[in-house]
């Protein structure tokens, strides 16, 4: 079992006299996509910025649905966008040994007690209560109290154990995105923290983990919202002091919808796959929900430099793929073309393509990234230069005509005896339009066709030098 003596905070230790420390808890029950990674960015950007600690937790107890696929998503998209924790990750299947400890704690203390209210009893009270318009919740049947006396113990019921909850008080907290929430404890029941088999449940094991790992932050979505005054009333019980609280929005589809797998949603991976930098993907989602000044575009460096939790907005934010993609685009043009050069390196050699990050491929990052918006599309232009472009019928018909077929062998001859530099080509063309009588789209069309398969490319001159010189004369010839 891990243990952890981070300088746990008790009910005597003010939260501001210790070290920041965050965490991420995500679930491995799906592919965990934009929306659910942006709860791990400002945990991780806060604790860097006040110099603390990020904690990555595996919460993986509904192991009917947790997958090792989802946790390898998690971890492999966090590793991608540089999210590294501080520690972790830590699975709390593994602390089951220690959750066990803390609700005998909690039994010693008479704070907990045996339910045996079976499930159809439970769902009947419910119906009733819902029939009736109240609000559908546990009666306390077996709430031990003075002077009352408790229903005789079924043979055939195996209890689960319920927190004392208190029955009067609120349970309030200052919340760095919703303000003042207070919850009157009355709205309250007992909370189920431990089913018939003994296996913990979900609002118990984040207590006993937020208090063993002293997490100082909790920023999380606001979905668990309902679940923070249960989780401050038993940290209490446990003699500790609860963590600050910032519950974010929601994060809307472009339909907006909640985001989720089953809306559409795309695991985070996809984004790294579909040609991404990281970079520009942990600059739009601070961006969903966080804002500095009319900033759209800006580093990591100085995204943590900025980040404060005073400047999360208290709206739900929509994605917008356009958006990203314009953002991806602007890191692009941004990124050192020797960097880029490595990168669209490994995506050619996915594809079978061998081409080194040299002089070359460097060459083709800078005249072509101010026309692409992904990596993909960046490797796609580079394509053309380590393996034969295939233009279409349509263009081929259309601009690599009888007609300009002697001028493109001028120009390859031309070439053919130039030195081979942009300033050279671009010489060798201009005495080829003079001696055909051509105007420059009438030539550079059919050369950018050959050579790039496409008639949308860079100025001619500054595209062909990046080629083999050989390479061009033969095509332009064999036209």
């Amino acid at each position: 079992m891990t243990t952890f003596d981070a300088g746990t905070t008790t009910a005597s230790t003010p939260v501001s006299a210790v070290r920041v420390r965050t965490r991420f808890a995500p679930s491995p029950t799906g592919f965990i996509h934009l929306g659910n990674i942006r709860s791990a960015l400002y945990p991780w950007a806060f604790a860097r910025s006040q110099g603390g600690d990020f904690i990555l937790r595996i919460e993986d107890t509904d192991q009917a649905r947790s997958t090792q696929a989802s946790v390898d998503v998690i971890l492999q998209g966090m590793e991608w966008l540089g999210l590294t924790p501080d520690e972790g990750p830590f699975y709390q299947m593994q602390r089951m040994e220690r959750y066990r400890e803390v609700l005998a704690q909690l039994k010693e203390a008479d704070l907990i007690y045996p339910c045996y209210m079976s499930k159809e009893a439970l769902d009947a009270l419910r119906d009733e209560q819902m029939a009736a318009k109240e609000k559908p919740r546990y009666n306390g049947l077996w709430r031990p109290e003075l002077g009352k006396t408790l229903p005789t113990v079924p043979d055939d019921v195996q209890p689960v154990w319920r927190f004392k909850n208190p029955t009067d008080g609120v349970v309030a907290w200052t919340d760095k995105v919703k303000g003042l929430i207070e919850i009157a404890n009355a709205e309250l029941d007992d909370l189920v923290i431990a089913r018939p088999d003994g296996t913990p449940t979900y609002n118990f094991c984040v207590v006993v983990d937020d208090m063993d790992m002293a997490i100082t932050h909790v920023i999380r979505g606001d979905d668990h919202v309902n679940n923070t005054p249960r989780q401050i009333n038993i940290l209490r019980a446990l003699g500790h002091t609860p963590p600050v609280y910032a519950h974010l929005p929601t994060v809307l589809n472009e339909a907006g919808e909640k985001m989720s797998k089953r809306n559409g949603a795309k695991a985070i991976t996809q984004y790294r796959d579909e040609g991404y930098l990281p970079q520009a993907v942990v600059n739009y989602l601070a961006r969903l929900g966080w804002s500095h000044g009319d900033d759209e575009v800006f580093s990591t460096e100085q995204f943590l430099s900025w980040f404060n939790l005073d400047h999360l907005g208290r709206s739900a934010s929509q994605f917008d793929d356009a958006k990203l993609r314009w953002i991806n685009a602007q890191h692009i043009k941004s990124t050192a073309d020797p960097t880029l050069a490595v990168m669209v390196a490994q995506r050619l050699q996915f594809e079978g393509i061998q081409a080194e990050p040299d002089a070359r491929l460097i060459g083709v990052c800078a005249l072509f990234k101010d026309r692409c918006d992904t990596l993909v599309v960046l490797a796609d232009w580079a394509k053309a230069y380590y393996s034969p472009a295939l233009a279409s019928d349509e263009d081929m018909a259309k601009h690599v005509t009888q007609d300009i077929k002697p001028a493109l062998a001028s120009l390859a001859d031309k070439l053919d005896v130039s030195e081979w530099s942009k300033d050279a080509i671009a010489a060798a063309i201009k005495a080829t339009l003079a001696e055909h009588g051509l105007k420059m789209p009438q030539l550079a069309m059919p050369v950018r066709v050959l050579m790039l398969g496409t008639t949308n490319t860079p100025s001619v001159d500054a595209m062909l030098a990046l080629f083999d010189k050989k390479n061009v004369v033969t095509k332009l010839k064999e036209a």
